[in-house]
């Protein structure tokens, strides 16, 4: 059977490629054995549903377990209502365990119980007519909230000292979070902020992203099916843009095979790569759509906003840090500080949040290119020196991240320079004080550097002028561009105070110093 990359929805292993499940998460074979209850927390999309799918699969087939994977996602509209939620819970179990269990193994009806222990009651029921030790993964676990969330949490609790034959054996809660962040409103705090009440669980798992092998072995399934070459470069291209996230890993190679080039003689590399990254970024697919939405938070801006402007986050609570690396959207670098996931991750947050910036511009000629379809980097400069002293200053009011406005409107400048027919690559990081931007237009290759000039502060000039030096050197530059945003207060407006000069780097590169 023809089998596809998958970016929605858990996998089927008939028409998808996929990896192992029980080789993402070896270790839960044995805790089951053990009869132990755990946690599996995760960002979405990256093959928890999938993966516990498969292990349930293959434990029911290995003769020795009842084992299945049910969603309690229905009951997070009633999270004040435990009741109608353990209803609406019981009634997708039904529908979900006629394709999911052999009809000998399914429960033939529900106990009735009062409510508030509906959940554990039919559990129990099932367990002790079951012909085998049953397995329960309870996904979405942390879709629940409240008294909702509370009771379900307390019913398994409460089931626990009597498997397994009066209640499952093992019993596993799959979410994005772990449980001691788990949503409440209870006891003036929102979280758990402990595992109780499911301080049975023996042990807390994350899901990692695919390793460079993973996404070896994942896409030489395409070619083992159809003859066609991803060369060794493209795989480490798509594993580098990637870091490995499964969605983004799929979206990557679906594009190429499916929409790029169908013809399987045809092998897939870099440029190939780079152009499906490029397509998959303009056009916000519903992983990064609701990526996008997440930036709107006030958690997330507390976070991503530091680290697009390069400043410090030790003052942030640390339950959003917390929070922002549950939701893949960050990752702990190996020196230990924060940093963006991956660089298409790294490259999509500014484009959304310029976004609004981009939409309020005004009409801008074109008058940087050249007869040839060049950029004139010379008249580029004036352009933008006369869009910023006219427009820079009301533009700041649609941007949605204020301390980094003036980064956001300069790119919706620079946005509207390459239009389609160039890109724009971002660097930043926490503590550097600094984002680092390349304009790639045909011919040019134009390397600048943006500093934020604080009350306070001194002068970022001269480190403005290293910092600028390493990253041209690593472009193979000896010209570009400092741009230093001055907002301290007290200033005469942008209009009166945007100036350029230029200044010779330590390492002896010409540098335009643009000040505003």
């Amino acid at each position: 059977m023809t089998k596809w990359f998958n970016t929605a929805g858990p996998c089927q292993p008939e028409i998808h490629y996929m990896l192992s499940a029980t080789d993402r998460i070896p270790q839960l074979k044995h805790l089951i054995d053990q009869r132990n209850y755990f946690v599996i927390h995760a960002p979405r999309q990256i093959g928890k549903t999938t993966a516990m799918l498969a292990l349930a699969d293959e434990l029911t087939k290995s003769g020795k377990y009842a084992a299945v994977m049910l969603s309690v996602e229905v009951g997070a509209v009633f999270p004040h209502d435990p009741s109608a939620a353990e209803k609406a819970i019981l009634s997708e179990w039904k529908q979900s365990l006629r394709f999911r269990l052999p009809e000998s193994l399914q429960p033939q009806t529900w106990a009735e119980a009062d409510a508030g222990s509906r959940i554990g009651t039919a559990l129990s029921d099932w367990a002790q007519n079951s012909t085998l030790p049953l397995v329960v993964f309870l996904d979405e676990i942390d879709a629940l909230s409240d008294e909702t969330l509370i009771s379900v949490l307390r019913q398994i609790r409460s089931g626990f000292p009597n498997r397994p034959q009066g209640f499952p054996q093992s019993v596993g809660l799959i979410g994005m979070r772990d449980v001691r962040d788990y949503k409440i409103a209870a006891g003036g705090s929102d979280r758990l902020n402990t595992s109780s009440p499911f301080n049975i669980k023996v042990q807390s798992f994350t899901m990692s992203n695919f390793t460079l092998e993973d996404v070896r072995n994942l896409y030489t399934q395409h070619t083992e099916a159809t003859g066609q070459i991803f060369t060794e470069e493209a795989i480490d291209l798509a594993f580098h843009l990637t870091q490995g996230q499964p969605w983004l890993v799929n979206a990557i190679a679906k594009e190429i095979t499916e929409y790029i080039t169908t013809d399987p003689t045809i092998q897939i590399t870099p440029d190939l790569v780079n152009q499906a990254k490029e397509i998959l970024i303009k056009r916000q697919d519903t992983h990064l759509d609701s990526l996008a939405e997440r930036l709107r938070e006030d958690r997330v801006r507390a976070i991503i906003q530091p680290i697009l402007s390069g400043l410090e986050i030790a003052d942030t609570p640390e339950d959003d840090r917390r929070y922002l690396l549950d939701l893949g959207l960050v990752v702990r670098s190996q020196e230990g500080g924060l940093k963006i996931a991956n660089p298409i991750y790294q490259e999509v947050i500014p484009r959304v949040l310029s976004q609004g910036a981009q939409d309020s511009l005004p009409m801008i000629q074109p008058s940087w290119l050249n007869p040839d379809g060049n950029i004139n980097p010379h008249i580029l400069l004036e352009a933008f020196l006369k869009f910023w002293r006219q427009h820079g200053e009301p533009l700041f009011k649609s941007a949605n991240y204020p301390e980094i406005a003036p980064h956001l409107v300069m790119m919706a400048f620079l946005h509207r320079v390459v239009n389609g027919g160039g890109t724009l690559e971002r660097e930043y990081a926490i503590g550097s004080g600094r984002m680092d931007i390349c304009l790639r237009y045909r011919d040019l290759t134009l390397g600048m550097e943006l500093k934020v000039w604080r009350d306070g502060k001194k002068d970022p000039l001269h480190e403005g002028l290293e910092q600028l030096d390493k990253y041209l050197s690593g472009l193979s530059l000896d010209t570009g561009w400092l741009v230093i945003f001055d907002r301290r207060s007290g200033l005469p407006s942008i209009s009166d105070r945007t100036t350029t000069e230029i200044a010779t780097s330590p390492a002896g590169k010409n540098i335009t110093i643009i000040r505003g």
